[in-house]
């Protein structure tokens, strides 16, 4: 076993809160691309910023187009080494929480469960009217819809506006979510960083809950972050690389 992976199992050991924190890193494992990267999907599509999708039919029909080419993604991508080993560790009882900036649902695919993964940024796959709230459905519903009209898809409930489940450029997050995190990441020990730039708030000061309470920290991550001051340790490698190996210092099958 590698040196670094084995001070990571005993800080896990140690702890007996093992909580994770994942950011697009641990999706590009996937085939998700970042698409804040250049050549992403930003590079050819503007970002409707939330109060323009509220006011705008205009920026609605932007916002959905961007769907349709950025969507089918998400339905090809499959669990990669690192969320299947987060499935084991759960399975194994060495896992409490997963917190995570994606929304492809992959962390449950993988074998967490969903009460078990906070969805920081929400899930591509739901969508819901903003104005009744009433009405759910899910998104791949909702695009064969505009595929067929190229209109701003409405409620079929209440005509209102309808919208996917993940949050917007200029959206405020999901408060019971923000706080729950914030509460898991207090009482991690230890807290493990995977595949983010710790660059988007307010999720990215998440790990700062951990580091008041005296917890330790961990960064698996392939770029420098500004809390790599404060990590106790640091694996600069693929995420899916480094889970997987944890679960199998931990767990003998």
């Amino acid at each position: 076993m590698d040196e670094k992976i084995a001070q990571l199992a005993d800080l896990v050991n140690q702890g007996g809160g093992l909580v994770v924190f994942s950011g697009a890193g641990m999706s590009t494992e996937s085939g998700i691309p970042d698409y804040r990267s250049p050549g992403g999907i930003w590079s050819r599509h503007q970002p409707v910023l939330y109060p323009e999708f509220l006011n705008s039919t205009e920026a609605r029909i932007d916002y959905w187009r961007f769907y349709e080419e950025w969507y089918p993604g998400f339905t090809k991508a499959h669990p990669n080494q690192g969320h299947l080993a987060l499935g084991r560790l759960w399975e194994a009882g060495l896992l409490t929480a997963v917190i995570t900036q994606n929304v492809d649902g992959l962390h449950q695919a993988g074998g967490v469960p969903s009460r078990a993964v906070v969805e920081l940024h929400g899930n591509v796959f739901n969508t819901h009217c903003l104005d009744c709230g009433r009405h759910h459905e899910p998104t791949a519903d909702v695009l064969d819809r505009f595929r067929r009209g190229r209109k701003d898809p409405s409620c079929p409930t209440c005509g209102g506006r309808l919208k996917p489940g993940t949050i917007s450029f200029g959206q405020d997050l999901n408060l019971r979510d923000l706080e729950l995190a914030r509460h898991l990441c207090g009482e991690a020990k230890p807290l493990v960083v995977v595949g983010s730039s710790l660059a988007v708030n307010p999720a990215a000061d998440l790990p700062r809950y951990t580091l008041r309470r005296n917890g330790e920290l961990v960064i698996i991550n392939r770029d420098i972050t500004h809390l790599d001051p404060k990590a106790r340790l640091i694996l600069r490698r693929p995420a899916g690389q480094a889970l997987a190996a944890l679960a199998d210092a931990m767990i003998k099958d």
